[in-house]
């Protein structure tokens, strides 16, 4: 077995704490510290026998990679402080907090020939790839209808940078949902948006409703809340965050020309025998297939150690998968700034 890649999570929050942990079950890597400045915080992670330093530079030298898991306002600093000391980087979504950041991190990354990923974890479940793979079966796409609702506890908020430009759910949460619909349906190239702060008030949205475009012609309309309590989204459906509780409902319908599907369940309806579908026709209900559980970030870490290795993942999201997607959210924030469809910047 290759000897574990020497890796550090800078950032010991929420999302920090859960690549800890799944860094720490891992034998692909050994972790070789943790980077958090805030004392109270770091107490906590000290407790668990983790090695805690408050600042990058302390990180121990023969660290070979790290992940980035600070608020969004800081990966691109962050991720380019670690560039620097040579290390492979996978920063979780969104990979910086603007498409600027994004291209030039990915720029500097490729200068020095080293790997950098964005941490779309979604993509480690295999009925994503199985999703992408049974879209033929549809017939030409014609439409993507999504949803993701779920009410964040209020003290989910008291960090202030929650409250604050550079959080809030478009960037945030959608920015999962952008990379799965570039994943299986291809690129978005158009956006119209609105979006609301109505109920909680803050600086930033806590609704938006969207509509896309896609390259292959493909329309798409997307309602994301985090104010709003609902069965339906990625989490409710997989049970893949221990903290969300599961539903089961999809939450993305796919529909083409000779059929259509829900995801994640990969359940599908599709006319009988040979005769094309149209409306005077039932269509007949087929179940999804079923797939093992898979925690993702623990997927995503083991995949990032192998490319940090030297080997190379179809999988994983690479740096410019992280810049095609952070494209989008700068499109739906022209777009609900100005509202007018705005077209998504590089595609």
């Amino acid at each position: 077995m290759p000897e574990p890649v020497a890796l550090c999570v800078i950032g010991g929050g929420a999302i920090g704490q859960r690549h800890i942990s799944c860094a720490l079950a891992s034998q692909a890597v050994a972790l070789t510290s943790v980077v958090e400045p805030h004392a109270p915080q770091a107490a906590r992670l000290a407790a668990r026998g983790v090695t805690v330093v408050p600042e990058l530079s302390a990180v121990p030298d023969h660290t070979r990679a790290a992940i980035v898991a600070t608020p969004t306002a800081n990966h691109a600093a962050t991720a380019l402080a670690c560039l620097e000391r040579g290390w492979a980087v996978l920063v979780e979504k969104p990979i910086t907090a603007s498409y600027a950041e994004a291209v030039a991190l990915c720029d500097r990354a490729e200068a020095l020939g080293l790997p950098l990923m964005a941490g779309h974890h979604r993509r480690c479940h295999p009925f994503v790839g199985a999703a992408r793979m049974r879209l033929a079966a549809l017939g030409d796409l014609v439409a993507v209808q999504g949803i993701w609702s779920l009410r964040k506890h209020d003290s989910y908020f008291d960090p202030a940078w929650r409250r604050s430009a550079g959080a809030g759910p478009v960037l945030t949460n959608l920015s999962h949902e952008i990379d799965l619909l570039h994943c299986i349906v291809g690129p978005i190239t158009q956006v119209t948006a609105m979006t609301a702060n109505a109920v909680r008030g803050f600086e930033v949205e806590d609704t938006a409703a969207l509509a896309f475009r896609f390259a292959n012609g493909a329309l798409g309309s997307f309602v994301l809340s985090d104010a709003g309590a609902s069965p339906w989204a990625f989490e409710a459906a997989t049970g893949e965050n221990p903290d969300i509780a599961v539903r089961g409902d999809d939450p993305v319908r796919l529909i083409g020309t000779k059929g259509a599907m829900g995801f994640p369940s990969l359940q599908s309806w599709a006319a009988t025998g040979e005769t094309p579908p149209d409306w005077h026709s039932p269509l007949d209900l087929c179940a999804g297939p079923s797939y093992p559980a898979v925690d993702g970030i623990a997927a995503q870490i083991d995949r990032f150690a192998a490319v940090v290795a030297g080997g190379t993942d179809p999988i994983l999201a690479t740096g410019r998968d992280g810049v095609r997607a952070i494209a989008v959210l700068d499109a739906v924030a022209a777009s609900a700034r100005s509202g007018r469809t705005t077209d998504v910047e590089g595609l």
